[in-house]
């Protein structure tokens, strides 16, 4: 066993005048890849202030190895006193070197030459993670590390990490972040924090799991319990059938998105005549726009169609609000023409929540963001009262009068989306969504725009959530050009792997004297159908999802028996490596099927 670096025995801590929690244990190992999950609110920054000694405990121990050297990412850095992002990153006793401050700014896009007065909350947030990353800590704690990066920097610090040789215990909706990096999964719930030697990846089904043991427990002692005060049966049990739900949805839409678009490399949007179910919003065509000499938009034509779920992706200064703008008529382009049509009405959400801000030096509540100050708002027609609209958006009742102001970020998130949700539209625009957001309120978005009639263009750098929600892809690469592609992240990952492995056989000249390369659309475009093996496969999946689902289920009612472990303990550590053996072949079997099944759609259309 190895050595803990960090312990915290019976640990406990009041917040006002009740307990945040009580007789916290937990334990931390030099190698360990942690994930702590929870709602908003529930404490989990507070705990990784804790964990760094920055707060005392108010009963309870906290033991740490001697010279531990632990480093927390802020979320929301303290400036004061420095005149460049710069000279706060090299503040401190133990400052970082000069070569591997510039060196991590570089592959963040972090400027550490900026006025610190006048940062935007994005840019101290990334000055504070070059910061972290270069004191070379033993133990990193990072509490939404993604927030305000683009793809390409999300995916250098992945690979920054996966290198890291000490501990790390991260918060972050980034699912694909979290399940890339950690190995261990912490859930703080209700005062509880309870550790699963899994990865995030397996956290549903382990959550799962403890849902149906309470649930079983509540029942036993006739505890009555109300869905919306108890996450983990209202947002845990039921997730897994959403998540199917929506995914087969999601393969629907594409394949149908795919139906309308022809072309080559660059998938290019057909031009057909509209009829009733392919109403198109907006239409640009060749369109253009620069700035200061520098090409933003170079020839772009794409039609947005009512029910379409766009993602609009790129580094940090690519020109993706720009396009926003464009397609709304904010901007007017250089060249090329946009129509609009006549019954578009879009409400825009964006990071800036100003619709929450105070009004005339007076601070507003719950029920003056929702209603205006009355009692009641029409929702997609239907009026509904305030206290149960809120409900809906996983907000106790008794808020409704409460200041905006007191709310966290990830709380203030979610109201503004259960205000701008009950705005009349027929296009959403959503500018970084998931930020601040917990992964029930990630859920409960994903539901609302599965429900969402309109058509959404959504701004990301959330690769998960892009692949969950989006049946289209537009790239932009910073120097101009704009890329369209059918599907979510993952499809445009592909395709763009395989573009640029062409454009190096080809720069090498391995390539035969005038072969054309195929790109990732033309060799799908090949295929009239599943290959022999690919259709026997999907086939045969069903009845083997059916017999691991079955295995799965005697190794759990093996592990029922609460005696097992202290009888036999070589016997439990059997049946545990075989089952999670079996639920990780379980859910590359669901994978494979999933893509198949998308693949033989996305064919036949």
């Amino acid at each position: 066993m190895p050595e803990p670096i960090l312990t915290l025995e019976n640990a406990g801590l009041r917040q006002g005048g009740n307990w945040l929690f009580r007789g916290l244990d937990l334990t931390i190992d030099a190698r360990d890849r942690l994930a702590l999950i929870g709602r908003n609110g529930v404490g989990k920054t507070t705990l990784l202030k804790l964990i760094a000694g920055e707060i005392e405990l108010d009963e309870g121990r906290r033991a740490v190895s001697p010279s531990l050297k632990i480093v927390r990412l802020e979320q929301d850095p303290d400036l004061a006193g420095f005149a460049t992002l710069g000279d706060y990153a090299r503040a401190g006793h133990d400052a970082p070197a000069d070569h591997l401050l510039d060196s991590v700014a570089s592959r963040l896009g972090a400027d550490l030459d900026r006025d610190a007065t006048t940062a935007s909350g994005g840019e101290r947030r990334r000055a504070a993670l070059v910061r972290a990353l270069a004191e070379q800590p033993d133990l990193l704690l990072l509490d939404e590390p993604t927030n305000h990066l683009d793809i390409a920097a999300i995916e250098w610090l992945e690979n920054w990490l996966d290198r890291f040789n000490g501990g790390m215990l991260a918060i972050s909706h980034d699912r694909a972040f979290l399940t890339r990096l950690t190995k261990n999964c912490l859930w703080l719930d209700r005062g509880t924090l309870r550790r699963a030697e899994v990865g995030f990846g397996g956290f549903e089904e382990w959550s799962e799991r403890v849902a149906a043991e309470e649930a079983k427990n509540a029942s036993k002692l006739d505890t009555k319990l109300k869905a919306e005060e108890h996450w983990l049966l209202r947002g845990v049990t039921a997730r897994r059938s959403r998540n199917e739900g929506r995914l087969a949805k999601l393969i629907e839409l594409r394949a149908t998105r795919k139906a309308m678009t022809t072309g080559d490399a660059v998938a290019k949007i057909a031009t057909t005549s509209d009829d009733g179910k392919t109403k198109v919003l907006i239409d640009a065509h060749h369109v253009g726009k620069s700035f200061g000499g520098r090409t933003i938009i170079s020839d772009l034509s794409l039609r947005v169609r009512r029910g379409d779920r766009i993602g609009i992706i790129g580094p940090n200064g690519a020109g993706k609000s720009t396009l926003i703008k464009l397609l709304l008529g904010q901007l007017e382009p250089d060249s090329g023409e946009i129509k609009r049509a006549k019954s578009l009405n879009p409400t825009i959400i964006d990071q800036r929540r100003q619709r929450l801000d105070a009004e005339n030096g007076v601070g507003k509540t719950v029920r003056d963001v929702l209603a205006d100050g009355g009692e009641w708002l029409e929702v997609n027609g239907v009026r509904k009262h305030v206290a149960g609209y809120l409900k809906e958006f996983l907000f106790d009742p008794s808020v409704i009068d409460a200041p905006v102001d007191g709310f966290s970020g990830g709380e203030r998130s979610r109201l503004l989306l259960a205000r701008e949700f009950a705005t009349p539209s027929n296009l959403l625009v959503l500018d970084e969504p998931t930020n601040d957001l917990d992964m029930e309120t990630l859920d409960l978005l994903e539901d609302v725009l599965d429900s969402y009639a309109g058509t959404v263009l959504l701004v990301s750098h959330d690769r998960a959530f892009l692949d969950r929600v989006i049946t289209m892809v537009v790239a932009l690469d910073g120097e101009g050009n704009c890329e369209t592609i059918v599907g979510g992240w993952s499809d445009w990952a592909a395709y763009n792997k395989e573009k640029l492995a062409a454009a190096r056989q080809a720069k090498s000249g391995k390539s035969n004297a005038g072969a054309k390369i195929a790109t990732y659309e033309n060799a799908k475009a090949k295929a009239a159908k599943l290959s022999y093996k690919d259709a026997r496969e999907l086939a045969e999946l069903p009845a083997r999802l059916e017999t691991l689902a079955a295995a799965i289920a005697r190794h759990e009612a093996v592990l029922a028996d609460a005696t097992l472990y202290s009888r036999d303990p070589k016997r439990f550590a059997n049946v545990m490596a075989e089952l999670e053996k079996v639920r990780a072949d379980l859910a590359a079997a669901e994978e494979r099927w999933l893509a198949l099944a998308e693949m033989e759609a996305a064919l036949s259309a």
